[in-house]
């Protein structure tokens, strides 16, 4: 079968072609075509490949005639640029804290201008954000599989700067400086607190942790199966893992009381929050038999 290539912009040098695929609509697939297209222009791999056909995104995996097209058909195609692995990216954002939180703890004199004593919340609060991050490291290596290899180069650095700069600079700077030091009266916490906070941290790494664990083990290695999750906090919502992450970076608001912390929790939330309702009317739509009474991220609220 003929299928035509046409450009998303008119200044395209490479496009339109006309490319000769062996087989028909029923049997050639996304996969195929996009292979064809990198045969001819070697720069262009599959990764950085987007082709629509009115505005509906070609699904790799899928046959032509899923989206109705036929031999001598047009599709629509972009180039997304350069490409980053997201295992790559998620290394690069997490990483940030986990080399700022350091700095700043442990070179007070360089941020400060002086030298002093970290107070208890001090110490406690910088092991929960680094152990926190490492885990996040950990499962990006160990336990994480993507449903998508790459991204857009060009927005590792928009990606990084959430956590760079939120839960890295900002919450550094603000959280282990000296009015938060030994003996300020800024940094007085009751054993119930921070014992509390801790608590709480621990509680909700870990069953965050499990939920992941339960995302990873619905799809088998190589594959994009998906399936409706279930267990452990699926059972509330469908995204426990968001839920999990909103306790501990309350914890951590709470024990720090800093502005610097409360706001990292408004955006961080925030965020998770419209994540949540993304993938939430995602399974709804495509799972018919999604439990009706699943809310997004906060068990029987929303």
């Amino acid at each position: 079968m003929k299928l035509v290539i046409t450009p998303r912009s008119p200044k395209s040098r490479k496009f339109p072609i006309t490319l000769d695929l062996a087989g028909s609509p029923a049997t050639v697939r996304v996969d195929d075509v996009q292979a064809a297209i990198a045969k001819q222009f070697p720069q262009l791999n599959p990764d950085r490949q987007r082709l629509t056909v009115d505005k509906l995104v070609l699904e790799s995996g899928k046959t032509l005639s899923e989206f109705g097209l036929k031999d001598g058909d047009s599709v629509t195609f972009k180039d997304l640029g350069p490409q980053i692995s997201w295992r790559t990216v998620f290394l690069i954002e997490y990483g940030g804290p986990l080399l700022i939180h350091p700095l700043v703890y442990y070179l007070p004199t360089l941020f400060y201008g002086k030298s002093f004593e970290h107070s208890w919340m001090q110490t406690v609060t910088y092991w929960m954000v680094i152990l926190h991050f490492l885990k996040r490291e950990y499962e990006t290596v160990f336990v994480h599989r993507f449903s998508h290899g790459t991204m857009p180069f060009r927005n590792v650095f928009k990606n990084s700067a959430h956590y760079h700069l939120l839960s890295g600079i900002n919450l550094a700077y603000w959280v282990y400086g000296p009015w938060n030091a030994a003996g300020a009266a800024l940094a007085e916490r009751s054993d119930a607190i921070v014992y509390g906070c801790l608590a709480l941290f621990i509680f909700a790494e870990l069953s965050n942790y499990h939920t992941h664990v339960t995302l990873r083990n619905l799809r088998p290695p190589g594959t994009r199966v998906r399936k409706i999750p279930r267990g452990y906090g699926f059972d509330w919502v469908s995204c426990p893992n968001y839920f999990f992450e909103t306790l501990s970076w309350l914890a951590i608001s709470i024990l720090t009381m800093s502005w610097s912390a409360h706001l990292f929790f408004a955006v961080a939330v925030g965020q998770m929050y419209l994540w949540a309702l993304k993938k939430h009317r995602g399974y709804r739509k495509e799972f018919t038999d999604y439990p009706r009474g699943r809310k997004a991220i906060f068990p029987f609220i929303a």
